[in-house]
């Protein structure tokens, strides 16, 4: 049976197909954390434009309760309880489907199930950001031997620097970075890494954003093909901060231009890390709780 998976977070909401193998149909971002009120909930715009899109993604597939699967994460768990029933009470009746919000502890969960490999033995760190939180956990082989939660997420860079965002950034790589770097200062992270995996769109973004990818032989999954030095990984950051324009990258991403508002940000907190780690190579990846829920059903 044809199935849709739908990953709705607190920025951009993922539409999957799985019929035998999972594909990205479409993603469609709205800024959940504009106007949002844990008491009064999301605001009417973006309630307005997320039952537009849902209405839209009805009417071009067969979307029903038994094959349509939403997980909704990110600022939504900070909903009050009513809040939350009244979504749940929303979608049930407006598109008879079910507004399901998870846990982090679920998300950790399929994060874990979609990167679950034997990686050659390697030791890698797995690095999952949202708009919020990040979520770590770290690989030995195809052993789980760490996880850990972190409290700071692209949406802190987007608040905390105005000018990330113009033409070029007017906010600088070095103070986005040591804004993170203070934020995790209390955090200890081991120095024995292989590698870092750097989840959710990154190898599309790289691949459009041409960074210096080269062919992964630190491990085959028939997935990760690509890696790049840490000093490559800045390089292109550089780039996509000072050299292209925002018209540039959303250009990049006719689809969905919007996700792009947080490219730039989205950069620094793996920057960050990868520097407080002691990371020297890094492997860009698509994957995401979804391809975990997928392989947890298997």
């Amino acid at each position: 049976m044809q199935e849709y998976y739908i990953d709705l977070g607190s920025s951009t909401i993922k539409v999957y197909e799985y019929n035998g193998s999972l594909k990205l149909l479409e993603e469609h971002s709205i800024y959940f954390k504009n106007n949002f009120d844990s008491n009064n909930g999301i605001s009417e715009e973006n309630k307005n434009e997320l039952c537009a899109y849902f209405e839209e993604l009805k009417s071009k597939y067969d979307m029903k309760y038994e094959n349509t699967h939403i997980y909704v994460t990110g600022i939504f768990r900070n909903l009050s309880y009513e809040r939350k029933v009244e979504l749940i009470k929303l979608f049930n009746d407006k598109f008879d489907l079910h507004f399901n919000i998870i846990s982090h502890g679920i998300e950790n969960y399929y994060l874990q199930k979609a990167m679950q490999n034997d990686y050659n033995g390697k030791k890698v760190l797995i690095i999952n950001m949202g708009g919020k939180t990040t979520e770590l956990v770290t690989f030995l082989g195809s052993e789980i031997v760490g996880t850990m939660n972190l409290t700071v997420g692209v949406a802190d860079l987007l608040n905390g620097f105005s000018k990330v965002n113009d033409v070029t950034s007017g906010d600088t790589i070095e103070e986005m970075t040591e804004f993170v770097l203070e934020k995790i200062n209390d955090i200890n992270f081991d120095k024995d890494y292989d590698c870092a995996i750097f989840t959710g769109g990154e190898e599309r973004f790289e691949l459009l954003t041409d960074f210096n990818l080269v062919e992964n032989i630190l491990f085959n999954d028939g997935v990760h093909k690509y890696m790049l030095t840490l000093e490559d990984y800045i390089k292109g950051t550089e780039k996509v901060f000072y050299e292209y324009t925002m018209e540039d990258l959303y250009k990049l991403m006719p689809s969905n231009p919007k996700w792009m508002d947080g490219a730039r940000s989205g950069a620094i907190i793996p920057l960050a890390i990868f520097k407080k780690a002691n990371i020297g190579m890094i492997i860009p990846s698509d994957l995401n709780l979804i391809n975990g829920v997928i392989n947890d059903y298997k």
